[in-house]
């Protein structure tokens, strides 16, 4: 087998622990293209090629964490990870663990950890390496590595999310959100939203936002319910797809540029929380991006005249 085919048969392994490692997409790219040109690089052939391009792709995520820890500090407004539309690994062994692993929920609690920590706790609980394989990745010793994997342990068991464990329950919920917000209705709406549940964006700055979170069931819904069919009215359409191992959707343009992206936590029956990633920077890999502030502009001068009254709310699903 050619070094070419030996990485690319890893390379959906390797994206997939440098993304839990990182939360966004492109720098989860670069660093398996980075892996790339190391093994490309090296004379001799190792041993082990999924150790040499797992710990390679491993120690490169977490350089790239370190800095960016930094730039995230200094972030506008709340930070959520890039959407991720399919998780390209798959092993149906640890289907759960991979789902629950790349939620948005999840990856901001592994915002917390060390990118030690995160490190260990990717390659162990998640991808199941053995504490060898660990060691040998992050370049501590396995007593180490084991008292790192307690500590991201304690801290993710502190608000780890729980997830609407039947998918098929979850997602006729999300069926029935998304047709409420299709057309407007926010009684609809209200039903399916849990007391407490947030509305939060993600705009960096780059894109119209809330100017805070939106909290509680009839905010939300009348949030939702009243903004939504005014895009609709300008052209804007949404498609249901699955976001980060969750139920969520992909708004575009008239012109099928990508506007953001909504992403749903489903628990218990109901929807607890609703991200929408706004910022232009974390949608360009989904395709060609809207300009948002033109659409918010158009929004505002259709609402200021009464336009589009009796207008057609459809939007593709």
């Amino acid at each position: 087998m050619s070094k070419v085919e030996e990485f690319e048969g890893l390379r959906p392994l390797l994206f997939s622990i440098a993304y839990r490692i990182l939360g966004s997409v492109g720098e989860a790219e670069d660093a398996v293209q980075e892996t790339w040109l190391r093994f490309d690089g090296s004379a001799t052939r190792p041993t082990s090629t999924k150790a040499f391009l797992s710990t390679t792709v491993t120690r490169i995520s977490i350089d790239v964490l370190r800095s960016a820890r930094m730039r995230r500090e200094a972030y506008v407004g709340p930070w959520f990870p890039e959407p991720l539309l399919s998780d390209p690994y798959q092993d149906p062994a640890r289907a759960v663990e991979l789902a629950d692993s790349v939620s948005m929920a999840a990856l901001l609690l592994l915002e917390r950890l060390s990118p030690l920590e995160r490190a260990v706790f990717v390659l162990r609980d998640v991808f199941a390496f053995g504490f060898d394989e660990v060691a040998a990745a992050v370049g501590r010793s396995e007593s180490a590595c084991r008292q790192l994997l307690v500590r991201a342990r304690r801290h993710m068991e502190a608000g780890r999310p729980r997830f609407e464990a039947d998918r098929q329950e979850r997602q006729k919920l999300a069926t029935r959100f998304f047709d409420a917000l299709r057309n407007g209705e926010v009684d609809g709406l209200q039903e399916l939203l849990a007391a407490d549940v947030r509305l939060v964006g993600d705009g960096g700055g780059k894109a119209p936002q809330l100017a805070k979170a939106v909290m509680g069931a009839e905010n939300v819904a009348r949030v939702l319910g009243t903004l939504l069919p005014w895009l609709i009215r300008i052209n804007v359409s949404f498609t249901p797809h699955e976001v980060n191992g969750q139920p969520g959707a992909i708004f575009r343009d008239r012109d099928g540029r990508v506007l953001h992206v909504l992403a749903l936590d489903v628990r218990d029956g109901q929807v607890q929380t609703i991200r929408v990633v706004l910022n232009p920077d974390k949608i360009d890999h989904i395709g060609p991006v809207a300009d948002a502030w033109a659409i918010d502009r158009e929004v505002k001068q259709a609402r200021r005249h009464g336009l589009g009254n009796g207008a057609d709310r459809r939007t593709q699903g």
